[in-house]
């Protein structure tokens, strides 16, 4: 908390998943950054007036460079109360404008890393959790760092169905009644894992909930080996795989190369899974009320997730819609003590 100038903490809601981090802020203000950074100092000096593509972050006496870089894989158990992810959080913080600033934040963990399959907390993730966004983070330059006064951890996919209940209008906030009422499955496609909770009468119900480690880094993961083989490279970086997937076409040696093919493969080969494991968990969903998806990897995927439901509904900016979540279970759940 050094360095943090003493005024009231701003509340947000941070998804700080394992492809992007989010961030939700009382004013409507939405931030999202790629969950992309690795050890070492940057090693690149900015000519002139450009604009500044790296950041650099010290936690825990480590170094950290954060943005355009070839990012270290997130996807590893321990990601959550890391120092990359620490200096990925802090990142996203100080692009939201919170530099100087104290916040007090709610994150999330996927439903299996949150809950055993019989219910039970599992305690010491969710501590390790909280504990670790708290600790400092310092950036190396002339930004203020940004502190997490308080921090408490809800699981991802039931952070969504917190944004889909609550409702913010002009003149307060209301429950939705109809939506407490009735049972409903929140299906979170997002980089390493898929969550699925099912909602009934405000309880969840844990044999139908859980989480698959499956998402859309598998689809980044398949490209790469693709290109790779196709054009019988060792190595590409992460940042050339992402704009494949997302433009379906690769830079290579100067000369694009169109990869629509592969990528769309990619894309069918997870779906693939996905589906069978939502079938698996909520079945014909019959007795449903309501399917709702959301998450980064619901966004990119829409087209083949589509028709998985008759009753199934996109989330609005279903990429945000866990860090909504967060910021309204911070608001509105909480009680007052838990963030004096």
């Amino acid at each position: 908390m050094n360095n943090v100038a003493a005024m009231s903490p701003t509340p947000i809601g941070l998804d700080d998943g394992y492809a992007y981090t989010k961030i939700a802020l009382p004013d409507g203000r939405l931030t999202i950054i790629p969950s992309r950074a690795r050890v070492g100092h940057a090693g690149v000096t900015w000519i002139d007036a450009a604009e500044r593509r790296v950041f650099e972050y010290e936690t825990d006496d480590a170094v950290y460079s954060v943005g355009a870089v070839d990012g270290a894989a997130t996807h590893f158990d321990g990601y959550p109360w890391s120092g990359l992810n620490r200096s990925i959080a802090q990142h996203a913080l100080q692009e939201a404008g919170l530099g100087g600033r104290a916040v007090h934040a709610v994150s999330g963990l996927p439903v299996s890393t949150f809950y055993r399959k019989n219910g039970e907390r599992r305690s010491d993730a969710i501590s390790k959790k909280r504990d670790s966004l708290r600790k400092a983070v310092r950036p190396l330059g002339e930004c203020l760092p940004c502190g997490i006064a308080f921090h408490e951890v809800i699981p991802e996919a039931l952070a969504a169905w917190y944004d889909d209940v609550i409702v913010e209008q002009g003149d307060g906030v209301t429950l939705e009644a109809d939506r407490l009422s009735v049972p409903v499955a929140i299906v979170d496609i997002g980089g390493r894992t898929t969550d699925h909770v099912v909602v009934k009468d405000q309880g969840i119900l844990h044999g139908s909930s859980g989480s698959l480690q499956c998402g859309m880094l598998d689809v980044k993961q398949i490209v790469t080996d693709g290109i790779q083989a196709r054009f019988d490279l060792e190595s590409l970086s992460e940042q050339l795989v992402d704009q494949a997937v997302s433009n379906y076409v690769v830079r290579l040696q100067g000369t694009d190369h169109d990869v629509a093919a592969l990528v769309e493969a990619a894309k069918r080969e997870v779906v693939e899974r996905l589906h069978a494991e939502t079938r698996r968990q909520l079945g014909s969903g019959i007795d449903l009320d309501r399917v709702l998806f959301v998450g980064g990897g619901a966004v990119a995927l829409a087209e083949h997730i589509a028709n998985w439901f008759p009753h199934q509904a996109m989330a609005p900016h279903p990429a945000f819609a866990n860090a909504r979540g967060m910021l309204k279970y911070l608001r509105y759940v909480c009680e007052a003590s838990d963030v004096a």
